[in-house]
Protein backbone atom coordinates (compact mmCIF):
# COMPACT_ATOMS: atom_id res chain seq x y z
CA UNK A 1 0.00 0.00 0.00
CA UNK A 2 1.24 3.50 -0.87
CA UNK A 3 0.48 6.46 1.40
CA UNK A 4 1.58 10.10 1.36
CA UNK A 5 2.59 11.63 4.69
CA UNK A 6 3.23 15.32 5.31
CA UNK A 7 5.95 15.60 7.96
CA UNK A 8 6.17 18.67 10.21
CA UNK A 9 9.09 18.17 12.58
CA UNK A 10 8.41 21.42 14.42
CA UNK A 11 10.49 23.13 17.08
CA UNK A 12 12.49 22.21 20.17
CA UNK A 13 12.60 18.44 20.59
CA UNK A 14 10.18 18.01 17.67
CA UNK A 15 12.82 17.11 15.04
CA UNK A 16 14.43 14.53 17.38
CA UNK A 17 11.27 12.67 18.31
CA UNK A 18 9.73 12.78 14.82
CA UNK A 19 12.95 11.36 13.38
CA UNK A 20 12.48 8.33 15.64
CA UNK A 21 8.83 7.95 14.59
CA UNK A 22 9.93 8.01 10.95
CA UNK A 23 12.54 5.35 11.74
CA UNK A 24 9.74 3.14 13.09
CA UNK A 25 7.54 3.82 10.05
CA UNK A 26 10.40 2.86 7.74
CA UNK A 27 10.66 -0.44 9.62
CA UNK A 28 6.90 -0.99 9.25
CA UNK A 29 7.11 -0.30 5.53
CA UNK A 30 9.97 -2.76 5.18
CA UNK A 31 8.27 -5.53 7.16
CA UNK A 32 4.79 -5.19 5.66
CA UNK A 33 5.54 -4.19 2.08
CA UNK A 34 4.24 -0.60 2.15
CA UNK A 35 5.64 2.59 0.66
CA UNK A 36 5.33 5.81 2.63
CA UNK A 37 6.05 8.93 0.60
CA UNK A 38 7.14 11.56 3.13
CA UNK A 39 7.28 15.29 2.37
CA UNK A 40 8.84 17.51 5.02
CA UNK A 41 7.46 21.02 5.49
CA UNK A 42 7.82 23.74 8.13
CA UNK A 43 5.33 25.08 10.64
CA UNK A 44 5.61 26.98 13.91
CA UNK A 45 8.69 28.82 15.09
CA UNK A 46 10.97 27.32 12.43
CA UNK A 47 8.56 28.60 9.77
CA UNK A 48 8.62 32.06 11.35
CA UNK A 49 12.41 32.04 11.16
CA UNK A 50 12.40 30.89 7.54
CA UNK A 51 9.37 32.69 6.10
CA UNK A 52 8.16 35.24 8.64
CA UNK A 53 4.90 33.40 9.32
CA UNK A 54 3.98 30.26 11.28
CA UNK A 55 2.03 28.55 8.49
CA UNK A 56 2.65 29.06 4.78
CA UNK A 57 0.32 28.21 1.92
CA UNK A 58 2.92 25.72 0.69
CA UNK A 59 2.80 23.79 3.96
CA UNK A 60 -0.99 23.85 3.96
CA UNK A 61 -1.10 22.60 0.35
CA UNK A 62 1.28 19.71 1.06
CA UNK A 63 -0.84 18.69 4.05
CA UNK A 64 -4.05 18.86 2.01
CA UNK A 65 -2.47 16.67 -0.68
CA UNK A 66 -1.42 13.98 1.81
CA UNK A 67 -3.25 11.08 3.41
CA UNK A 68 -2.12 12.16 6.89
CA UNK A 69 0.18 14.55 8.72
CA UNK A 70 2.82 13.50 11.26
CA UNK A 71 3.91 16.40 13.42
CA UNK A 72 6.29 17.13 16.27
CA UNK A 73 5.90 19.75 18.95
CA UNK A 74 5.90 23.44 18.03
CA UNK A 75 6.66 26.65 19.86
CA UNK A 76 9.29 27.64 22.38
CA UNK A 77 9.84 29.38 25.67
CA UNK A 78 7.03 31.91 25.93
CA UNK A 79 9.13 34.14 28.19
CA UNK A 80 12.40 34.34 26.29
CA UNK A 81 11.70 33.39 22.67
CA UNK A 82 11.42 36.28 20.18
CA UNK A 83 8.52 34.41 18.58
CA UNK A 84 6.34 35.52 21.50
CA UNK A 85 7.15 39.19 21.00
CA UNK A 86 5.23 39.04 17.71
CA UNK A 87 1.53 39.85 17.29
CA UNK A 88 -0.65 36.89 18.34
CA UNK A 89 -1.56 35.94 14.75
CA UNK A 90 2.12 35.48 13.90
CA UNK A 91 3.08 33.31 16.89
CA UNK A 92 3.79 29.56 16.49
CA UNK A 93 0.48 28.38 17.99
CA UNK A 94 -1.47 30.56 15.55
CA UNK A 95 -0.12 28.35 12.77
CA UNK A 96 -1.39 25.24 14.53
CA UNK A 97 -4.86 26.70 15.11
CA UNK A 98 -5.03 27.75 11.46
CA UNK A 99 -3.88 24.32 10.28
CA UNK A 100 -6.56 22.59 12.36
CA UNK A 101 -9.25 24.91 11.03
CA UNK A 102 -8.19 24.64 7.37
CA UNK A 103 -7.91 20.85 7.51
CA UNK A 104 -11.23 20.43 9.32
CA UNK A 105 -9.62 18.65 12.28
CA UNK A 106 -12.52 18.78 14.71
CA UNK A 107 -11.86 15.74 16.92
CA UNK A 108 -8.74 15.41 19.07
CA UNK A 109 -8.15 11.93 20.55
CA UNK A 110 -5.70 11.56 23.42
CA UNK A 111 -5.29 8.06 24.85
CA UNK A 112 -4.09 8.15 28.46
CA UNK A 113 -2.82 4.72 29.47
CA UNK A 114 -0.83 3.74 32.52
CA UNK A 115 1.52 1.02 31.32
CA UNK A 116 2.03 -1.69 33.98
CA UNK A 117 5.78 -1.34 33.46
CA UNK A 118 5.61 2.35 34.41
CA UNK A 119 3.43 2.29 37.50
CA UNK A 120 6.43 3.30 39.59
CA UNK A 121 6.62 6.53 37.56
CA UNK A 122 2.96 7.39 38.18
CA UNK A 123 2.53 10.48 40.33
CA UNK A 124 -0.48 9.01 42.20
CA UNK A 125 -0.51 6.88 45.37
CA UNK A 126 0.19 3.19 44.88
CA UNK A 127 -3.34 2.17 45.91
CA UNK A 128 -4.64 4.27 42.99
CA UNK A 129 -1.97 3.47 40.40
CA UNK A 130 -2.13 -0.28 41.14
CA UNK A 131 -5.60 -0.38 39.53
CA UNK A 132 -4.19 1.01 36.29
CA UNK A 133 -6.25 3.06 33.86
CA UNK A 134 -6.96 3.30 30.15
CA UNK A 135 -8.99 6.32 29.09
CA UNK A 136 -9.42 8.27 25.89
CA UNK A 137 -10.07 12.00 26.06
CA UNK A 138 -11.88 13.38 23.03
CA UNK A 139 -11.61 17.15 22.71
CA UNK A 140 -13.58 19.30 20.26
CA UNK A 141 -10.88 21.12 18.36
CA UNK A 142 -12.27 23.82 16.07
CA UNK A 143 -14.79 25.72 18.19
CA UNK A 144 -15.14 27.38 21.56
CA UNK A 145 -13.01 30.14 23.08
CA UNK A 146 -9.98 29.46 20.91
CA UNK A 147 -11.88 30.27 17.74
CA UNK A 148 -14.53 32.69 18.99
CA UNK A 149 -14.57 36.42 18.34
CA UNK A 150 -12.06 38.30 20.48
CA UNK A 151 -11.06 41.87 21.01
CA UNK A 152 -9.12 44.13 23.37
CA UNK A 153 -10.20 47.73 23.62
CA UNK A 154 -10.60 50.66 25.96
CA UNK A 155 -14.07 50.85 27.52
CA UNK A 156 -14.66 54.03 29.50
CA UNK A 157 -10.92 54.44 29.79
CA UNK A 158 -10.31 50.88 31.04
CA UNK A 159 -8.55 48.32 28.87
CA UNK A 160 -10.97 45.41 28.44
CA UNK A 161 -10.44 42.02 26.77
CA UNK A 162 -13.30 39.87 25.46
CA UNK A 163 -13.12 36.24 24.29
CA UNK A 164 -16.28 34.59 22.98
CA UNK A 165 -17.25 30.99 23.76
CA UNK A 166 -19.59 29.81 21.02
CA UNK A 167 -20.87 26.39 19.93
CA UNK A 168 -23.75 25.39 17.71
CA UNK A 169 -25.60 22.10 17.94
CA UNK A 170 -24.01 20.69 14.79
CA UNK A 171 -20.48 21.16 16.14
CA UNK A 172 -21.48 19.43 19.37
CA UNK A 173 -23.31 16.59 17.63
CA UNK A 174 -20.34 15.92 15.33
CA UNK A 175 -17.87 15.39 18.19
CA UNK A 176 -20.52 13.56 20.23
CA UNK A 177 -21.07 10.98 17.48
CA UNK A 178 -17.32 10.34 17.34
CA UNK A 179 -17.27 9.81 21.11
CA UNK A 180 -20.13 7.31 21.11
CA UNK A 181 -18.69 5.42 18.13
CA UNK A 182 -15.30 5.09 19.82
CA UNK A 183 -16.96 4.04 23.09
CA UNK A 184 -18.75 1.23 21.24
CA UNK A 185 -15.31 -0.23 20.46
CA UNK A 186 -14.09 0.14 24.04
CA UNK A 187 -15.91 -0.27 27.37
CA UNK A 188 -19.14 1.47 26.26
CA UNK A 189 -19.03 4.41 28.64
CA UNK A 190 -18.97 8.12 27.77
CA UNK A 191 -18.34 10.88 30.29
CA UNK A 192 -19.43 14.24 28.87
CA UNK A 193 -17.67 17.11 30.65
CA UNK A 194 -19.16 20.60 30.79
CA UNK A 195 -19.96 23.54 33.06
CA UNK A 196 -23.72 23.39 32.67
CA UNK A 197 -24.36 24.99 36.06
CA UNK A 198 -22.95 28.28 34.67
CA UNK A 199 -22.59 28.34 30.87
CA UNK A 200 -25.29 28.40 28.19
CA UNK A 201 -22.90 26.70 25.77
CA UNK A 202 -22.56 23.81 28.24
CA UNK A 203 -26.31 23.51 28.69
CA UNK A 204 -26.67 23.13 24.91
CA UNK A 205 -23.75 20.66 24.97
CA UNK A 206 -25.54 18.54 27.57
CA UNK A 207 -28.84 18.66 25.68
CA UNK A 208 -27.25 17.40 22.44
CA UNK A 209 -25.34 14.64 24.25
CA UNK A 210 -28.57 13.42 25.84
CA UNK A 211 -30.22 13.30 22.42
CA UNK A 212 -27.32 11.28 21.00
CA UNK A 213 -27.39 8.85 23.92
CA UNK A 214 -30.80 7.65 22.78
CA UNK A 215 -29.19 6.51 19.51
CA UNK A 216 -26.54 4.44 21.35
CA UNK A 217 -28.51 2.47 23.99
CA UNK A 218 -25.55 0.16 24.66
CA UNK A 219 -23.40 3.07 25.81
CA UNK A 220 -23.71 4.52 29.31
CA UNK A 221 -23.63 8.33 29.28
CA UNK A 222 -22.75 10.31 32.37
CA UNK A 223 -22.39 14.08 32.75
CA UNK A 224 -19.69 15.69 34.86
CA UNK A 225 -18.74 19.27 35.67
CA UNK A 226 -15.22 20.19 34.61
CA UNK A 227 -14.01 21.19 38.08
CA UNK A 228 -15.27 17.93 39.60
CA UNK A 229 -13.68 15.97 36.74
CA UNK A 230 -10.31 17.59 37.39
CA UNK A 231 -10.52 16.27 40.94
CA UNK A 232 -11.70 12.80 39.92
CA UNK A 233 -8.82 12.43 37.43
CA UNK A 234 -6.34 12.35 40.29
CA UNK A 235 -8.64 10.57 42.75
CA UNK A 236 -9.81 7.64 40.61
CA UNK A 237 -8.74 7.76 36.94
CA UNK A 238 -9.75 4.12 36.41
CA UNK A 239 -13.43 5.15 36.41
CA UNK A 240 -13.11 6.83 32.99
CA UNK A 241 -13.37 5.23 29.55
CA UNK A 242 -14.18 7.84 26.86
CA UNK A 243 -14.31 11.44 27.99
CA UNK A 244 -15.69 14.06 25.57
CA UNK A 245 -15.59 17.79 26.11
CA UNK A 246 -15.22 21.21 24.52
CA UNK A 247 -11.97 22.78 23.34
CA UNK A 248 -10.54 24.59 26.36
CA UNK A 249 -11.72 22.06 28.96
CA UNK A 250 -10.19 19.28 26.86
CA UNK A 251 -6.91 21.16 26.52
CA UNK A 252 -6.56 21.40 30.30
CA UNK A 253 -7.92 17.99 31.32
CA UNK A 254 -5.86 16.06 28.77
CA UNK A 255 -2.63 17.57 30.09
CA UNK A 256 -3.66 16.70 33.63
CA UNK A 257 -4.46 13.13 32.59
CA UNK A 258 -1.14 12.95 30.77
CA UNK A 259 0.86 13.70 33.89
CA UNK A 260 -0.82 11.05 36.04
CA UNK A 261 0.57 8.45 33.64
CA UNK A 262 4.05 9.44 34.82
CA UNK A 263 5.24 11.40 31.80
CA UNK A 264 3.60 13.37 29.03
CA UNK A 265 6.38 11.94 26.84
CA UNK A 266 4.38 8.70 26.68
CA UNK A 267 1.15 10.08 25.27
CA UNK A 268 0.22 10.30 21.58
CA UNK A 269 -2.68 12.15 20.02
CA UNK A 270 -4.73 12.18 16.84
CA UNK A 271 -6.72 15.06 15.37
CA UNK A 272 -9.30 13.75 12.93
CA UNK A 273 -11.36 15.26 10.14
CA UNK A 274 -14.37 13.72 8.44
CA UNK A 275 -13.34 10.52 6.72
CA UNK A 276 -9.85 9.09 7.22
CA UNK A 277 -7.65 12.18 7.20
CA UNK A 278 -5.85 13.04 10.43
CA UNK A 279 -2.95 14.87 12.00
CA UNK A 280 -0.87 12.93 14.51
CA UNK A 281 1.39 14.47 17.15
CA UNK A 282 2.71 13.86 20.67
CA UNK A 283 0.71 15.48 23.44
CA UNK A 284 3.70 17.19 25.05
CA UNK A 285 5.35 20.50 24.32
CA UNK A 286 8.57 21.39 22.53
CA UNK A 287 10.75 21.30 25.72
CA UNK A 288 13.35 23.74 24.37
CA UNK A 289 15.49 23.28 27.50
CA UNK A 290 16.44 19.73 26.44
CA UNK A 291 16.34 20.17 22.66
CA UNK A 292 19.34 18.75 20.83
CA UNK A 293 20.62 16.85 23.87
CA UNK A 294 19.30 13.37 22.97
CA UNK A 295 17.25 13.39 26.20
CA UNK A 296 13.70 13.51 24.85
CA UNK A 297 11.30 10.58 25.08
CA UNK A 298 10.22 9.66 21.52
CA UNK A 299 7.54 7.14 22.55
CA UNK A 300 4.63 9.60 22.29
CA UNK A 301 5.67 10.45 18.71
CA UNK A 302 6.09 6.77 17.87
CA UNK A 303 2.67 5.89 19.31
CA UNK A 304 1.21 8.83 17.36
CA UNK A 305 2.55 7.18 14.21
CA UNK A 306 0.84 3.97 15.33
CA UNK A 307 -2.43 5.91 15.66
CA UNK A 308 -1.90 7.17 12.10
CA UNK A 309 -1.52 3.60 10.88
CA UNK A 310 -4.72 2.63 12.69
CA UNK A 311 -7.06 5.57 12.06
CA UNK A 312 -5.98 6.99 8.69
CA UNK A 313 -4.46 3.98 6.92
CA UNK A 314 -6.57 1.09 8.34
CA UNK A 315 -3.33 -0.78 9.06
CA UNK A 316 -4.49 -2.45 12.26
CA UNK A 317 -1.90 -5.22 12.33
CA UNK A 318 0.92 -2.76 11.74
CA UNK A 319 -0.35 -0.43 14.49
CA UNK A 320 -0.55 -3.36 16.89
CA UNK A 321 3.02 -4.31 15.99
CA UNK A 322 4.31 -0.84 16.87
CA UNK A 323 2.44 -0.81 20.18
CA UNK A 324 3.75 -4.31 21.02
CA UNK A 325 7.29 -3.17 20.23
CA UNK A 326 6.94 -0.25 22.65
CA UNK A 327 5.65 -2.58 25.37
CA UNK A 328 8.48 -5.05 24.72
CA UNK A 329 11.17 -2.40 25.06
CA UNK A 330 9.60 -1.27 28.33
CA UNK A 331 9.43 -4.90 29.51
CA UNK A 332 13.13 -5.20 28.80
CA UNK A 333 13.77 -2.31 31.16
CA UNK A 334 14.85 0.43 28.76
CA UNK A 335 13.88 3.96 29.83
CA UNK A 336 14.50 7.55 28.83
CA UNK A 337 15.27 9.90 31.70
CA UNK A 338 11.69 11.10 32.26
CA UNK A 339 10.45 7.56 33.03
CA UNK A 340 13.65 6.19 34.56
CA UNK A 341 13.37 4.06 37.68
CA UNK A 342 15.77 1.97 39.74
CA UNK A 343 17.03 -1.19 38.07
CA UNK A 344 16.31 0.00 34.52
CA UNK A 345 18.69 0.97 31.72
CA UNK A 346 18.64 4.62 30.71
CA UNK A 347 18.92 5.38 26.99
CA UNK A 348 18.67 8.49 24.87
CA UNK A 349 16.08 9.51 22.32
CA UNK A 350 17.88 8.00 19.32
CA UNK A 351 18.60 4.68 21.02
CA UNK A 352 15.03 4.33 22.24
CA UNK A 353 13.74 4.81 18.69
CA UNK A 354 16.16 2.22 17.35
CA UNK A 355 15.24 -0.32 20.04
CA UNK A 356 11.55 -0.02 19.22
CA UNK A 357 12.11 -0.22 15.46
CA UNK A 358 14.27 -3.33 15.86
CA UNK A 359 11.44 -5.16 17.61
CA UNK A 360 8.88 -4.72 14.84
Amino acid sequence: MNRKIAVIKGDGIGPEIVTQALKVLDRVAERYGHTFYKTEVLMGGCSIDAYGEPLTQETLSVCEDSHAVLMGSIGGNTTTSPWYQLPSHLRPEAGLLSLRKNLGLFANLRPCVLYPQLRAACTLREDISSKGFDMLIMRELTGGLYFGERRTEAVDGVMTAVDTLKYDENEIRRIGIKAFEVAMKRRKKVTSVDKANVLDSSRLWRKVMNELAAEYPEVTLEHALVDSTAMQLVKDPAQFDVMVTENMFGDILSDEAAMVTGSIGMLPSASLAEGKFGLYEPSGGSAPDIAGKDLANPIAAILSAAMMLRYSFDMMEEADAVERAVAQVLDEGYRTGDIMSEGCTQVGCDRMGSLIAERI
